[in-house]
């Protein structure tokens, strides 16, 4: 398929009434009554921060200067993809920057829930540009996935990981990048698992920063087995087992809602700005590492929820439709020995795994373990990343590989 027929230039241009729809739903707002634990963390959003990030979002954020700033940074395009069971021409919406230098590698960043294309934005020039001649590059390729941000939403059921991953290699093939790296963490891990199993000749390297794998079992590994019964285990693994611990006690029932009743949330995210808000937000702040979040910066976050194409409510099917097929999920998290991996553990990720665990994904060439960092890498430690990254893509020899 030739690119130069359907890709066209993109620029966000969310209407003035969706706008003012937007700013006199917060007028309307009701809010619960105050309690004496109502800004306890242990209960959800404090009511406090979503009140003053209300009050911020409806009198002066300026989501038009949000606007013009992320057409000014990130250079956007669109196209139609045809997905197998699916939508013939579903609209896709995706970041696209190339570097100068010459052996640059083709990247596909994944984003994931509740993450959007904005993600790359910190890792976009510093993966793309380079002063040192032994380092690589990269043209850097950042969907917004279908249901997700400017993308088209899916109109069928079932549209789940294969698919994800199916738009995005046809994504890269239209541009012209027949092997490419992915990278991504959240359901961008996910979905380059899935790009690896399902087009393994054409992905040379998938770099991930949040990693799962099944336990460890007496068949298929006994020996981790054995570690994990001695607590064989480095003191920042076993950091990350209580960080892993804590958050399947206290963290995931967002997941088991969104993978069971996506539309009876979804009702309420469509419609109210302050729901979505308080959902969001609850993410961003336990999610990362202290991370100093500015209210424009949270704002800019949730609105391109609020004004997404699909609406905030289809974002969360993609849960739905991954609990329902959990078994076929299993082999995404199988050894895959056709393709190279790095992997980068940040120590306040909702789930931080054993490094032995992640090894019985694939051929590991290049790991580290942070002393900071949380779930949204890119945007916490874009510095920190985008090194990982390059020195996986140097130690694996993965330019190379592009002319194989």
């Amino acid at each position: 398929m030739s690119s130069d027929s359907v890709i066209q230039p993109y620029r966000i241009a969310v209407p003035d009434a969706a706008i003012a729809r937007l700013r006199k739903k917060l007028e309307l707002a009701t809010f619960p009554q105050e309690t004496s634990f109502s800004n306890d963390w242990g209960y959800g959003a404090p009511l406090d921060d979503i009140k003053r990030l209300a009050g911020v979002w409806r009198e002066t954020y300026d989501w038009k200067r949000a606007e013009a700033d992320l057409n000014e940074k990130l250079p956007q395009f669109i196209t139609r993809i045809g997905v197998e069971g699916h939508e013939d021409d579903l609209k896709v919406h995706f970041v696209h920057k190339k570097s100068e230098k010459s052996g640059a590698i083709p990247l596909l960043f994944c984003h994931g829930w509740p993450g959007s294309f904005i993600e790359v934005s910190k890792i976009l020039p510093l993966l793309t540009a380079s002063d040192r001649d032994d380092e690589p590059t990269f043209h850097v390729v950042a969907p917004s996935l279908p249901n997700f941000g400017f993308s088209q939403g899916t109109s069928r059921p079932g549209f789940g990981i294969p698919q994800q991953a199916e738009v995005c290699h046809k994504l890269m093939l239209q541009l012209g990048y027949t092997k490419y790296v992915t990278q991504g963490g959240d359901w961008g891990f996910m979905i380059s698992r899935a790009l690896g199993k399902q087009y393994p000749a054409h992905v040379i390297g998938s770099h991930l920063n949040l990693i799962l794998t099944r336990p460890p079992s007496l068949l298929s590994s006994p020996l981790l087995c054995l570690q994990y019964a001695l607590g064989w285990f480095s003191a920042h693994e076993k950091i990350g087992f209580q960080r892993t611990k804590q958050f399947r006690v206290d963290g995931d029932g967002y997941s088991r809602i969104q993978g069971t009743k996506p539309h009876t949330l979804g009702i309420s995210l469509a419609d109210s700005p302050i729901g979505l808000l308080a959902w969001i937000y609850e993410k961003l702040w336990g999610w990362t590492d202290a991370y100093g979040w500015t209210d424009e910066e949270v704002l800019t976050w949730i609105s391109v929820y609020a004004f997404s194409e699909a609406g905030a409510d289809a974002s969360v099917r993609l849960y739905y439709e991954v609990t329902h097929k959990s078994k076929s999920m299993d082999s995404l998290l199988e050894w895959n020995g056709k393709v190279p991996l790095g992997l980068s553990y940040f120590p306040k990720d909702v789930i931080v795994l054993p490094s032995s665990w992640g090894k019985t994904l694939g051929p590991v060439v290049h790991e580290k373990r942070h002393q900071t960092g949380g779930h949204f890498a890119a945007f916490e430690k874009p510095e920190d990343l985008v090194d990982d990254i390059k020195t996986f893509a140097k130690t694996g020899g993965l330019g190379a590989k592009l002319t194989l």
